[in-house]
């Protein structure tokens, strides 16, 4: 059965007469990568590349593999297994797309066009290329992912069809008037999309005028004139002269005139029209950034500027000396200049040296780049040259590779008249004149790699330094640039910002406040700029009240606007934000909402509603731009500023259901993903049943306790944030639920006072919903926090009121859980009777509720009661019964701690050896579930034991694990362990310990 393939605009394929569903984004972007280049082997890197750009997932070649076996069964379904494919054939590392032109239309094309070649009559010539740009639907493979479809295989084929638009012009030209019109269709659209084509625009000013458009024909060439001179800053190229004074002229002939009344015929000479090589359209408008010719020619060759002897330039010269002024003063960046010496050899000149400075918008960039340069100014004779290259200017107007060219052409002394036309030849000449030259380029404020490609030196001996707002992976990968992405200043740097601009006594005057001035402006030089310059026009004004100022402007950019947009806080951001996707600048808006200093990948992809795959582009394309920072892998952040800009851009931009949306959204995020990390880390504790997050939500989860654990700890401040938040922003629900699921993981970090905020929140939230369940938990989770702080009248009022709304609605696991709070609480004060009353009711509660872990867990408290009431047998009777429970269940976190409790009766028998083994499996479990404090706990009570065997030197060891352990999750009890350890330390060396 015939199978076919269109790349030429939308991809598609057929079966016989069936349409085939061509599967997911990637797999379909991988087909037309193949289809872009038939044939032709691809190596699976570069489809990975291709696919992924800079972000390729670990498994990002099992994906390939899998996506070729699937177009496989798609295109041949009767294939064996091990067959070998008609169309998908593994070569060279990759694999290769086998068709024909009866098979691809971008083979069938390129026949076409070879016939076309081939020929030497005009007409047929004309009828093949019309036939051949028929074939085209749109942009090659228009509707696969706009990042796949900007590699430069899409873009060579799109070429093709500009080149081949050309070619037919130039022939049909030479034909009569119909098959001039049939042209003229395609020649306009193609036209349309490439203003700056010269090239193109000449061939459609002939083709207009031929066809009896003349007054179009020259409207056309004042439109391209005026664009040239708008966006390039050049004036038309001689081709396109030349078309116009075609038209003046009335020199364009043809064959078979129009039958329109009014139209023009002449003698039957022809256009001296040639063909262009296929390309992009580049050269063309390269070509179009040349001086106007001073000579007239009646041709479509451009004139030719004389050749000029690079050699004989710089002696007919003064070197340049281009760089800006040198800044009256220069604070910090210490480290970034000692590594930017270690750039340049003994003999600068055995290498060309590139450096790419990155950056967000007002982090110093061009600053650096100016300061470093006239620090090694002296080190390159032949001269500096620099040049703004506009990447990011509020007026929009980039400067083009050519135009930066030719002024340094200019600086290096090339006379207007010599400079050749074309962008390619410039270049050469450019190289040449620094061929053997020792020269200092500062190529400042670049938009990417392909701006500043054409300006680097060929030879060696030069140091190139480029600044851009953007990441240049392209400058780094293919030209061996050395990047640094700087960062914002810290408070040293900061505050010897302020004095250098206000002066040191005004700073010493007012030291707290110079402090918080630093501090509002986040580090970043722009805005310190800016607030320098209010405060030293305004002498009077002490630095407090400024101070004061920027803490009532904080989530806004108010107190950040300069006089001018170049020292103006909003203005520097917008300029990197307007070049963003729209899908990059929705998602820049929405980060704005995120409670915490940084967020994950799934996170910023349930704010945008997205898929994982789906919101790792944007974010590139946010990180590329310096407006978010990847701070560690997968975590990305941005500065307070850049995240008060988003806010104002999110209020102004996107409708207030739309940001409601994001919001529950993210919070599901939280909750869910904390509800699927405590399930993991103890699946047998009773938790809440939650309904299904909303649509668009991404839920984090977790293969271990590992994992767990790590999300928890690093997400901490991010939840912490995300209770209070959704409390304020009218999702209580989630709040409370939320401040439920981290609970127990805020307790075992020793988070006290985070606690009882984040639990008074979630009361408050619950209770303004009239959530009577969010209410008893919120209370029951209340009570206990408060006991850890020793607050015990608050602490029974939580439990009292945690108890009867339990009651109210007849969750008995949740009454015997306050019951084992209030028991807790009762040893801690030495009340062990009440305790063993309320370890009563809650083993009826769960006993009544079906809970067989509760009753284990209540059984081994009860063991606990007694071990501190000095019934240790006894206690070795509750807590083994507990043990056997837990251990059929499967409940490891309820095994750990009766093996704990086992073994804390027997030290306390003086069973020294039985003790260690029941804490050592105790040890073992903790540590496979990732509890880090009830780790140490054990470590501790593994240390008591060595102690009372004399065993100093192994308690000293047991405890200060337990210590690193404390310390590193910033527990309280650290301070009671580092006196034990010391104990055990002084006893080793045969001291009084002061606390055995």
């Amino acid at each position: 059965m015939h199978t076919r393939f269109t790349v030429l605009g939308p991809l598609r394929a057929w079966r016989g007469e069936v349409e085939l569903e061509l599967g997911p984004p990637k797999q379909r972007a991988l087909l037309a990568f193949l289809l872009a280049q038939p044939n032709h082997p691809v190596g699976t890197h570069e489809i990975v590349d291709a696919l992924w750009r800079q972000n390729p997932p670990d498994s990002a070649v099992n994906v390939v593999h899998r996506h070729i076996g699937a177009l496989r069964r798609l295109f041949e379904p009767d294939m064996p297994s091990r067959g070998t494919s008609r169309w998908l054939v593994r070569a060279s590392g990759g694999y290769r797309l086998e068709a024909d032109p009866e098979s691809l239309d971008l083979l069938r094309f390129r026949h076409l066009r070879e016939r076309a070649s081939g020929t030497g009559e005009p007409a047929e010539a004309t009828e093949l290329l019309v036939e051949a740009l028929t074939l085209w639907r749109g942009p090659t493979a228009s509707g696969i992912a706009p990042e796949v479809r900007a590699h430069p295989a899409f873009g060579a084929v799109d070429g093709e069809h500009l080149a081949a638009v050309k070619h037919a012009a130039e022939r049909a030209l030479e034909t009569g008037w119909e098959p001039r019109a049939r042209v003229l269709v395609t020649l306009r659209q193609a036209a349309a999309l490439h203003m700056l084509d010269e090239a193109l625009q000449a061939r459609l000013i002939l083709m207009l005028a031929a066809t009896g458009h003349q007054a179009e024909a020259l409207e056309v060439y004042r439109t391209v004139r005026a664009r040239l001179a708008d966006d390039l800053g050049v004036q038309p190229g001689p081709e396109l002269q030349a078309a116009q004074r075609r038209v003046l002229a009335q020199t364009y002939v043809w064959d078979d005139p129009a039958p329109a009344e009014g139209t023009r015929s002449a003698d039957h000479a022809r256009a001296d029209v040639r063909a262009e090589p296929a390309g992009t359209g580049r050269e063309s408008e390269a070509a179009g950034s040349g001086r106007e010719s001073e000579t007239s020619g009646t041709g479509w060759e451009s004139e030719t500027a004389e050749p000029f002897d690079p050699d004989h330039r710089m002696s007919l010269v003064v070197p340049p000396a281009q760089l800006p002024a040198k800044l009256p003063s220069f604070t910090g960046r210490l480290d970034e200049l000692a590594r930017f010496r270690g750039l340049l050899p003994g003999n600068s000149a055995s290498t060309v040296v590139i450096s790419a400075i990155g950056g967000m918008a007002g982090v110093g960039k061009t600053a650096l780049a100016v300061h470093w340069a006239h620090q090694v100014a002296d080190r390159f004779p032949d001269g500096q040259l620099y040049v703004d290259l506009r990447g990011f200017h509020p007026s929009g107007t980039v400067m083009s590779p050519a135009e930066a060219i030719r002024s340094f052409l200019d600086a290096l002394g090339v006379p207007a008249q010599r400079v050749p036309a074309g962008l390619d030849a410039q270049a050469a000449l450019y190289r040449s004149l620094l061929a053997r030259r020792r020269v200092l380029i500062v190529l400042d404020n670049a938009r990417d790699t392909e701006h500043v490609r054409a300006l680097l030196p060929g030879a060696p001996g030069c140091l190139v330094v480029v600044t851009s707002r953007h990441q240049l992976y392209g400058l780094v990968a293919a030209e061996g640039a050395y990047s640094l992405t700087l960062d914002v200043l810290g408070e040293d740097d900061a505050l010897r910002f302020l004095s250098d601009r206000l002066g040191p006594d005004r700073i010493a005057r007012d030291p707290d406040a110079a402090r918080a001035i630093a501090a509002a402006c986040g580090g970043l030089p722009l805005a310190l700029a800016v607030v320098s310059a209010r405060a030293a026009i305004n002498r009077a004004f002490p630095l407090s009240g400024i101070a004061e100022e920027l803490a009532e402007s904080q989530g806004s950019l108010h107190a950040f606007s300069g006089e001018a947009p170049a020292a103006d806080a909003r203005s520097a951001f917008s300029w990197s934000y307007r070049l963003l996707s729209p899908e990059a600048a929705r998602v820049f808006r929405l980060l704005a909402l995120h409670p915490g200093a940084d967020c994950s990948v799934a996170a910023a992809a349930s704010l945008a509603g997205l898929r994982r795959a789906e919101i790792r582009p944007p974010l590139a394309e946010l990180s590329r731009a310096h407006l978010v920072s990847e701070t560690e892998l997968g975590r990305f952040t941005c500065h307070e500023l850049l995240r008060a800009y988003g806010s104002e851009l999110g209020r102004a931009l996107d409708a207030p259901p739309e940001r409601r949306a994001a919001r529950r959204r993210m919070f599901d995020h939280y909750l869910h993903s904390a509800h699927a990390a405590d399930s993991v880390l103890a699946p047998s504790r009773e938790r809440l049943i939650l309904g299904p997050p909303v649509a668009g939500t991404v839920v984090s989860e977790f293969a271990d306790q590992a994992r767990a654990a790590e999300w928890l700890e690093t997400n901490r401040s991010v939840l912490l944030a995300a209770v209070e938040q959704s409390a304020r922003r009218g999702c209580g629900e989630q709040s409370w639920q939320l401040a439920a699921g981290i609970e127990l993981y805020l307790d075992r970090s020793g988070r006290r006072q985070e606690q009882f905020v984040a639990q008074t929140t979630a009361a408050r939230a619950a209770q303004a919903l009239g959530d009577v369940r969010g209410q008893a938990h919120a209370h029951r989770a209340l009570g206990f926090a408060n006991g850890r702080l020793e607050r015990w009248v608050d602490a029974a009022g939580h439990l009292a009121r945690a108890l009867d709304l339990f009651a109210y609605v007849g969750d008995r696991a949740g009454q015997g859980r306050v019951h084992r709070y209030a028991a807790f609480l009762a040893n801690a004060r030495g009340r062990h009777e009440e305790a063993l009353e309320h370890y009563a009711q809650a083993g009826l509660l769960y006993r009544e509720a079906g809970r067989r872990s509760g009753q284990a867990s209540v059984a081994n408290e009860v063991g606990w009661t007694h071990i501190l009431t000095g019934r240790y047998r006894k206690a070795l009777e509750e807590c083994g019964r507990a043990l056997a429970v837990h251990q059929e269940i499967g409940d490891r976190n309820g095994e750990a701690a009766a093996w704990d409790s086992l073994g804390y009766a027997h030290h306390h028998l003086h069973e020294h050896d039985r003790a260690l083994t029941c804490y050592e499996h105790a040890l073992e479990l903790y540590r496979a579930i990732r509890d880090r404090y009830l780790e140490a706990d054990t470590l501790v009570h593994i240390g008591d034991t060595r102690y009372a065997a004399g065993e100093f030197e192994r308690a000293a060891d047991a405890r200060r694990q337990a210590l690193d352990i404390l310390d590193s999750i910033g527990h309280p009890d650290a301070e009671a362990v580092r006196e034990k350890l010391k104990d055990a330390v002084d006893a080793g060396a045969g001291e009084q310990p002061a606390h055995p």
